[in-house]
């Protein structure tokens, strides 16, 4: 009778509601994935809800899949996508997916690398939450503070800064179309890095959904819990709804620059010096690079003037022929995207119509110890290679080095002189062969030259091959986890799993490389 009366009202809903996108066939008696939708359709409006059977399904899971190679039949995809618009459809999807057997996964932005907040290499009943719809901004510019949920992209979230104050920054990732929950989840870095350290550990306050369907805040969820959310990855912890996080002061003006050099203009020489002077520059000057082909690409951000840019890098990078005719001057706000887009159009910022979805593949490496001459002539072979792709590296030093590991579950730190992410794009399915090949052998060459015990990697530059979670007793191992956790969070990835074995020891929000729970010390 339950289950009649459930199916009953799905259908009365659906009768109600002209945009309902659930579509039906007459069962007597419903299977568990159907009480999971009748469930849902108690609590959360049918126009919310899209199943496979739906119309608008492929166009609403494809909106913000940012690698194509995700988008192919074959890839596990979900039984129905929820778009919230109020944390009480967030908790509603939790409750009746613990009732009926149906787990969650999250997706903020789309911009996860390996896809697994929207896909599972496992045949197991999922459900999106798509939190696309739930990206408002409020900003405090007086307390030097901002409330940001977690479907805005961090260009909304730049924007919204701007518009309260042309002082005030946030230290997150250059690219603007990044979904702020997926981004913070990880670490998140940018341009002010050096000058701020990471995304997360300016983070105050969260809101988030636990894995009984309960709302908290960082006071009720702990410090234990609110650490882990803070940079342990994404989908481990609970739905992350909102984040409170601390406004930077910055110049009203910044300068920022773009210097290219080809190997007929040294490139080589100009690289093997960056990397021991980057590292060691002012917080106030961040100088990357973007390899490519026979070309490095030197982007800087310096927080202040031209007049006194010019003399600090005469002084400590001569070697860059840096000039005034290379300058830049604008408000922080513009600097993402002419960083990022080659222009000031703070519009831009705003823009959820990303058309640019490669197929790609990515990895990613920390450096500790100065790359040899000889060794950067052979990655610059490497990159004129049939396939070959792009390497941008981020220096590290100043405040990032100079935090504790343990201050957050990112524990790339002190010592560290630079981080590599490996960058594959091609743009035709079945292209991929070349490209793949380059940057798995890419990344076996490079091994001898970065960090080791354990090779560490970036979490939110996730990569698979890295390793996958193994399930027993419907619960990932911690000794699976342990194979890939260790590379992303060092010394921290065992305080993660407790932590998780403490929040979530039945594993009910997990994917392939979720933390697993831990729960006796070993």
């Amino acid at each position: 009778m339950a289950r009649s009366r459930a199916f009953a009202l799905v259908l009365l809903f659906c009768a109600l509601s002209s945009s309902c996108h659930v579509a039906f066939s007459y069962p007597p008696v419903l299977a568990p994935k159907e009480d999971f939708l009748a469930c849902l359709v108690k609590e959360i409006p049918p126009r919310l809800l899209y199943a496979k059977s739906s119309p608008a399904y492929p166009t609403v899971l494809s909106a913000t899949i940012r690698n194509s190679r995700w988008s192919s039949p074959q890839n596990v995809k979900p039984l129905y996508i929820v778009t919230p618009t109020n944390v009480s459809h967030i908790q509603s999807a939790v409750v009746c997916g613990r009732r009926h057997g149906v787990r969650i996964r999250v997706r903020s932005g789309g911009h996860d690398y390996e896809g697994l907040s929207y896909r599972s290499e496992r045949a197991e009943s999922f459900a999106v939450v798509d939190l696309n719809m739930m990206r408002a901004v409020s900003v405090d510019a007086n307390a030097r503070t901002a409330w940001v949920e977690s479907g805005a992209q961090i260009g909304e979230l730049y924007y919204a800064i701007s518009k309260a104050s042309p002082s005030l920054a946030f230290p997150a990732g250059v690219c603007p179309s990044i979904g702020v929950g997926g981004h913070f989840s990880g670490g998140g870095f940018g341009m002010l890095l050096r000058k701020f350290g990471i995304a997360a550990e300016n983070v105050l306050d969260a809101k988030l959904v636990d894995a009984n369907g309960k709302l908290h805040d960082r006071k009720s969820m702990g410090e234990d819990h609110f650490w882990a959310i803070r940079g342990g990855g994404g989908e481990s912890f609970g739905i992350v709804v909102g984040w409170e996080v601390k406004l930077l002061p910055v110049p009203p003006v910044v300068t920022v620059f773009k210097v290219s050099k080809t190997l007929k203009d040294g490139a080589i020489d100009i690289v093997n010096k960056w990397q021991t002077v980057a590292p060691a520059l002012p917080g106030d000057l961040m100088i990357r690079i973007l390899a490519m082909a026979q070309q490095a690409t030197f982007e800087g951000m310096y927080l202040g003037t031209c007049n006194n840019l010019l003399p600090l890098i005469t002084s400590k990078f001569p070697e860059l022929g840096f000039n005034r005719g290379q300058c830049n001057e604008m408000p922080w706000a513009q600097t993402i995207p002419f960083i990022h887009l080659g222009n000031r159009d703070l519009g831009d910022l705003t823009n959820r119509n990303n058309n640019f979805k490669p197929f790609a593949e990515y990895k990613s490496d920390y450096v500790y110890q100065p790359i040899p001459k000889n060794v950067w002539e052979q990655i610059f072979g490497w990159l004129t290679k049939p396939g070959a792709g792009i390497m941008i590296m981020d220096p590290y030093g100043a405040t990032i080095s100079a935090t504790p590991e343990t201050a957050t579950p990112f524990p790339h730190r002190k010592g560290v002189l630079f981080n590599i992410q490996y960058v594959n794009y091609w743009f035709a399915e079945g292209a991929g062969a070349a490209p793949l090949q380059w940057s798995k052998d890419m990344y076996k060459f490079m091994e001898p030259y970065v960090s080791k015990n354990p090779r560490q990697a970036y979490a939110n530059y996730r990569d698979i091959d890295l390793g996958r979670n193994e399930v027993v007793n419907d619960v990932s191992t911690y000794s699976s986890g342990k194979v890939w956790g260790e590379k992303y969070f060092k010394g921290n990835f065992q305080r993660l799993a407790m932590i998780k074995g403490k929040v979530d020891p039945e594993d009910y929000f997990r994917n392939e490389q979720s933390i697993p729970p831990l729960l006796t010390k070993y």
